[in-house]
């Protein structure tokens, strides 16, 4: 017998508005000992994720410096310390307003039906490079399924007789 995904999925989904801000995000999600969230609308429609990589890559290209070569013309060393103080002050004026979920957040949303079988989620999942599914039915969702619940059916003689 097949394991579907309402049998592994995880029902209480912890949501984000998107006007948070990264910062309370970056909180939530640390007190929550969890790496995302789905994002919700002023209306609560889920309309993205926010990850704990959204946050990183986001600070990362803030503060990186230009080092890729490319079909750009190559700047002096003047023109380069020039560039350079004027994307951090660009990022310092940046940083005075806060960063919303919204600008941060990944706004597909991929979801399985609660039929749907974990080996086929397991190909979304792979093959999409997704951490997190949303599972839903009747098009309301209803659970989500992380890497963790995925690794739960190793674990679990049970689901692993199931799904062999």
């Amino acid at each position: 017998m097949t394991v579907l995904a309402y049998e592994i999925m995880t029902p209480s989904i912890k949501a984000v508005p998107q006007s948070w801000t990264m910062d309370r995000l970056a909180r939530f999600l640390t007190d929550n000992e969890i790496t995302g969230s789905p994002v919700t609308d002023d209306s609560g429609e889920i309309v993205g994720i926010a990850t704990l990589k959204d946050i990183t890559e986001f600070r990362w290209n803030a503060s990186r410096q230009d080092t890729e070569q490319g079909s750009e013309p190559r700047l002096t060393a003047d023109e380069q310390q020039e560039a350079r103080r004027l994307r951090m002050a660009i990022f310092e004026e940046m940083g005075k307003v806060p960063v919303e979920v919204r600008d941060i957040m990944t706004p597909s949303v991929l979801s399985v039906d609660e039929q749907t079988p974990v080996r086929e989620i397991a190909d979304i999942m792979m093959r999409e490079h997704l951490h997190r599914i949303f599972v839903t039915k009747d098009d309301k969702i209803t659970g989500i399924i992380t890497t963790y619940d995925m690794l739960k059916l190793i674990s679990d003689k049970e689901f692993t007789s199931r799904c062999a």
